[in-house]
């Protein structure tokens, strides 16, 4: 196929982001008459019977399983509440074991401190000073590690990042119908990894954690479950 001076890859806003449900070869895109998109499989194993579909319809077919992510409101404030405590349960450990830490560090150091004095004031021999000091080095390197991996952890904010996802997945619908195709294509990126295609329908394969959003709302395992859980 000739390509078009005007044409670039950008533009085919869906493109590498469905698969033939016939065939599982990738859709294309292709701007016939330098006037609309259409999209088609690539045929890749073969004549394949799947249509050739215009971009206005195949963009309205990908944005309706976006309705199958709505979470109830009250389902999200109880999720969301369930995350804080536990993050709060999480902090208020880490914040013992950092103190727990800090004063095993001071303890370490001080007495570090005090066996130099030793030392200097002829209070215990040198071999002894140099083999407590390479001991109370090794220590005090692993407690200054275990409180690095806890700073690491105290980064991670469980309940904002949930509730993000929900704000998204709540409004991603709405989101979806008022962006243009290449914005459309990115939301649809950002929650899916592909969609399978055929004459009538497209089925997405969702990414973690809307893959999992998905199958609770689809099983209506959303109202009154989450204590049993």
């Amino acid at each position: 196929m000739i390509r078009l001076p005007w044409y670039s890859k950008q533009e085919i806003a869906f493109r590498g982001l469905m698969i033939c449900a016939y065939d599982g070869c990738v859709l294309t895109g292709d701007v016939p008459k330098q006037k609309y998109v259409y999209y088609r499989c690539t045929g890749n194993r073969g004549k394949c019977d799947l249509p050739r579909f215009k971009e206005e319809v195949l963009s309205e077919r990908l944005g309706e399983p976006l309705k199958g992510l709505q979470v109830p409101p009250e389902i999200v404030t109880q999720i969301v509440t369930m995350l804080h405590e536990a993050q709060s349960q999480i902090e208020n450990r880490l914040a013992q074991e950092r103190a727990r830490l800090e004063s095993r560090l001071t303890s370490i150091r001080n007495r570090m401190d005090s066996a130099y004095v030793d030392k200097l004031d002829g209070k215990i021999p040198e071999d002894f000073w140099e083999r407590k000091m390479n001991e109370w080095r090794t220590e005090e390197q692993k407690v200054k590690s275990a409180m690095d991996g806890l700073a690491s952890t105290e980064s991670t904010d469980r309940a904002l990042d949930a509730q993000r996802v929900f704000e998204l997945t709540n409004k991603a619908y709405l989101l979806y119908f008022s962006q243009d195709s290449t914005e459309k294509a990115k939301l649809l990126r950002m929650m899916c990894s592909n969609f399978s295609v055929d004459a009538l329908n497209v089925t997405p394969t969702y990414r973690y954690p809307f893959d999992m959003i998905f199958k609770n709302a689809k099983l209506e395992k959303w109202s009154g479950r989450l204590d049993s859980n």
